[in-house]
């Protein structure tokens, strides 16, 4: 064995060993930002690294919200047909024009951890918002409100109770014109105690929502 090795060229042993040291030396390389991550730098601002808002309601969970939704509502806020006077600067900006630039944008913070949890309510309402969000919300949002994927319906689950709380106001009183026509009269309905219990209920169920597909 000594003899047929000592045969062997000087370099045919030692490059193996040469490259087995640097692949285990080399410091591990992180794999590029993608499209959507790159644009989400705008939005973390407010919304934070995570996607999960703040907690006092004026910018909202965007983790695990469903795609369909985030690129309706962006659209929206571009073309002026939702107003919110941060939202309206960032459309300004023209920061996200395309509309491979919008999907990319939906796809990244689709998939963000969903695990946090949200900023709920002081629980004073929340049985009565537990049944109005059964008899008024449920039959659209599901069963624990994870919305509806395919059919593009918002993911309320999760959501923090500041936020959710100011939608509803936001819908009754016209600053939000698409939600008012669509939920306007079932919202002007509540009373003030199932506005609040409603939120509160929504906010402490979790998000469930499927892992990101890897890159």
């Amino acid at each position: 064995m000594i003899a047929v090795m000592s045969d062997l060229p000087v370099r045919a042993c030692v490059f193996p060993v040469v490259l087995a040291l640097s692949l285990w030396t080399s410091p591990a390389v992180a794999d590029p930002p993608t499209r959507g991550e790159s644009l989400f730098a705008t939005c973390s601002a407010c919304h934070g690294a995570a996607g999960m808002g703040q907690p006092d309601g004026p910018a909202p969970v965007l983790a695990g919200q469903h795609e369909r939704v985030l690129i309706r509502q962006l659209a929206d806020y571009r073309d002026g047909t939702r107003w919110d006077p941060r939202m309206e600067h960032v459309a300004r900006l023209r920061i996200v024009e395309r509309p491979d630039d919008l999907v990319a944008l939906a796809a990244f913070v689709s998939h963000l951890d969903a695990s946090l949890p949200a900023a709920i309510g002081s629980g004073a309402g929340l049985d009565a918002g537990a049944r109005a969000f059964v008899m008024e919300c449920s039959v659209c949002h599901g069963a624990t409100g994870q919305g509806d994927a395919v059919r593009g319906v918002p993911r309320l689950a999760g959501q923090h109770h500041g936020y959710l709380k100011r939608q509803v106001q936001d819908a009754v009183e016209g600053r939000r014109p698409r939600l008012q026509a669509s939920h306007g009269p079932r919202f002007a309905a509540l009373t003030a105690l199932e506005i609040d219990g409603l939120a509160d209920y929504l906010s402490r169920n979790a998000r469930r929502v499927a892992p990101a597909p890897a890159r």
